[in-house]
């Protein structure tokens, strides 16, 4: 039950963390947005990335085998790496839907999945 809990929290994490690093280029066509000096659009993204951490932080520590979890220090890495390209890309393509979702894409998705694969083997 640890590693769901701490995989969901991941989850919630990157989503909070994708919007605070990239949704301020979405923003930026609301009315108003680019009169908001660079500092505010800073501290905007930090109060963001605020419920990032209160995710992460718990998820770490949830996952981590040196606190009764299942992955180790490495394993939890990986995992938030494929978590958080997976989330970006669900993040852009309905975000910004002038991006385009190639095969190279794919690809280096897949190479992503088979190394939390290779880091899992025992």
């Amino acid at each position: 039950m640890r590693a769901l809990y701490s995989i969901l929290l991941l989850i919630v994490s990157n989503a909070f963390m994708t919007l605070a690093w990239y949704g301020h280029l979405k923003f930026s066509a609301m009315k108003g947005w680019n009169s908001i000096p660079l500092i505010g659009v800073i501290l905007i993204s930090w109060g963001i990335a605020l419920f990032e951490y209160c995710c992460q932080v718990p998820a770490n520590r949830l996952g981590f085998m040196g606190n009764g979890g299942p992955f180790s220090l490495v394993q939890l890495k990986v995992i938030q790496e494929a978590i958080s390209l997976g989330v970006f890309l669900i993040f852009s393509l309905l975000v910004f839907r002038n991006e385009t979702f190639r095969i190279n894409h794919l690809i280096g998705f897949g190479l992503l999945i088979l190394a939390v694969w290779f880091i899992f083997k025992k």
